[in-house]
């Protein structure tokens, strides 16, 4: 078998070709077979990283490159030689011709650490006397001299973990509290005052939207930062446009798969959506995560904090119980989102039809805040579901989004004011209109919070109805008004006022008309 060797690959030669690939396996002219007859021991100590690298790189794993790519110390070559031929003497039978050649031309300096109680106190928080702690090392066969309070320690030629100087003297001293016991070290309060602690209101509200996603009945998904073009294009339909931004190629990738920094979080969170199609029927996912854009000038790619959602599958899982088993949609997850700002305490929150290579003509939103957008969201575009291979028992609409979350996470306040509970009635009644199907839900309900002012405390949209019978292109909004004052109980004079002056409002901006 042949193989491919880099500039780094130490070799065991002699004059006439190479014998082994140093500390990981020997070649054909090396072997031992039943004829053998006289075996030359050779031991040696290698660089356990180089060691290491090549046998990843060879995909050679061996008995050899176990022991070598974890340390061997140099005089340990000798001993494992010599204890060899005692073995091969004893139990072969094998005759041990006299003499030894060894090249050992720089041998590494034995570690030689001091400590002293008042290291172990100091970093323990118990007292040990100077001799109970050399009886501790002397214990682990290091070679230990006391002075006074100093304990001065070799190293035994086993122990290629402990280092020198301040490294050396914590090891040290951790050795000292595994021997003594980590149950027998008592637990001391803190005498000193604690500084004040600073909190990172960014992780915090990160936090928060994480325990919104999941009080919601989403669970999060942590997936690799990398991917490649390919598999990042299936988010879009075939033709569309992507936001045309070159890829990112990793100096050493894993594997061709994971060899590009991504750029989409929902298209993460779609691959994880398709496996897990195979075996759950809800699928309800969401990750924060960072993607990788190349910016104008040259260097470091921008990093860019995104919120992914996939949603698809039962609204609820079949139980002993009546349960709401169909399929979730475009509203599902605009409900969650709804959900989710409106628990951050965001103001402003507004939806408004959009278009995205992603999301199916017609059911596809931006999210706003203000005027500022931090998402887009839909039903995936039927050409984009094709390129997923989807479990055959998933049916229904596969809905995603993907949020700004560094500009969602800015517009969080800080502090936000709470109300009273109420301690007069509400007043409950409903408002069913009739109006052109062009015209928004959202702009219809803007327009009845804004004319109802304070006494409006709640608008709900309750039902949307369809029929010849209201005309074509018309279609019914039916909304639960709910009146109420902090510092009265409302007339019904004041309610007919109110409601009068929202209907004429109504019928003014979107010619709205009620429906009888």
């Amino acid at each position: 078998m042949e193989r491919k060797l880099d500039e780094t690959t130490v070799l065991v030669c002699d004059e006439a070709g190479a014998l082994s690939i140093a500390g990981i396996m020997g070649g054909s002219e090396t072997e031992v077979s039943g004829d053998t007859k006289n075996v030359l021991l050779e031991g040696a100590s290698w660089n356990m990283i180089n060691i290491r690298k090549t046998a990843r790189a060879q995909n050679l794993p061996s008995e050899a490159s176990y022991r070598y790519s974890r340390g061997v110390h140099p005089s340990m070559a000798e001993r494992g030689v010599r204890r060899g031929l005692e073995l091969m003497h004893t139990w072969g039978g094998g005759e041990v011709v006299a003499g030894l050649v060894d090249n050992y031309p720089l041998p590494p300096r034995t570690p030689v650490v001091e400590i002293s109680a008042a290291d172990v106190k100091r970093w323990l928080g118990i007292e040990l006397p100077a001799k109970q702690i050399a009886d501790l090392l002397t214990r682990l066969d290091f070679k230990v001299e006391l002075s006074g309070e100093i304990i001065r320690a070799t190293c035994p030629d086993t122990r290629l973990d402990i280092g020198e100087g301040v490294t050396g003297k914590a090891d040290l001293i951790e050795e000292v509290a595994r021997v003594y016991g980590y149950d027998n070290i008592p637990e001391i309060r803190l005498a000193d005052v604690l500084p004040p602690q600073k909190g990172n209101p960014v992780l915090e509200k990160e936090e928060r939207v994480r325990d919104l996603l999941v009080a919601f009945g989403l669970q999060e998904v942590i997936s690799y930062r990398w991917s490649t073009p390919e598999k990042e294009a299936r988010r879009i339909a075939p033709g569309a446009e992507a936001d045309g931004k070159p890829y990112i190629k990793m100096l050493n990738p894993l594997s061709y798969d994971k060899a590009f920094l991504r750029h989409s979080v929902m298209s993460s969170v779609l691959d994880v959506a398709e496996h897990n199609s195979r075996i759950r029927e809800r699928l309800s996912y969401f990750e924060i995560g960072p993607i990788f854009l190349q910016g104008e000038e040259a260097g470091l790619p921008d990093e860019l904090r995104r919120l992914g959602i996939v949603m698809a599958g039962q609204r609820q899982p079949a139980g002993w119980q009546p349960a709401d088993t169909s399929n979730m949609d475009f509203f599902d997850l605009k409900g969650v989102i709804e959900g989710l700002l409106n628990g951050l305490r965001l103001r402003g929150v507004r939806f408004e039809p959009a278009e995205a290579p992603s999301f199916h003509p017609g059911k596809c939103a931006r999210v706003l805040v203000g005027e500022q957008q931090i998402g887009v969201f839909g039903e995936l575009h039927p050409r984009v579901r094709e390129q997923f291979d989807w479990s055959a028992t998933l049916k229904g609409a596969v809905v995603a989004g993907e949020f700004d979350m560094d500009l969602l996470l800015q517009l969080v306040p800080p502090m936000y004011q709470t109300e009273n509970l109420p301690t007069f009635p509400p007043v409950l009644e409903d408002l069913a209109l009739v109006l052109d199907e062009a015209v928004p839900a959202d702009k219809v309900e803007a327009f009845i919070r804004q004319t109802g002012g304070k006494l409006l405390s709640d608008v709900r949209l309750f039902d949307v109805f369809r029929s010849e019978l209201i005309g074509a292109g018309k279609k019914s909004l039916a909304y639960s008004l709910t009146y109420q004052a902090p510092d009265r109980t409302l007339k019904d004079d004041e309610i007919k006022q109110l409601r009068n002056k929202i209907i004429k409002r109504l019928e003014h901006e979107v010619s709205a008309k009620l429906r009888s």
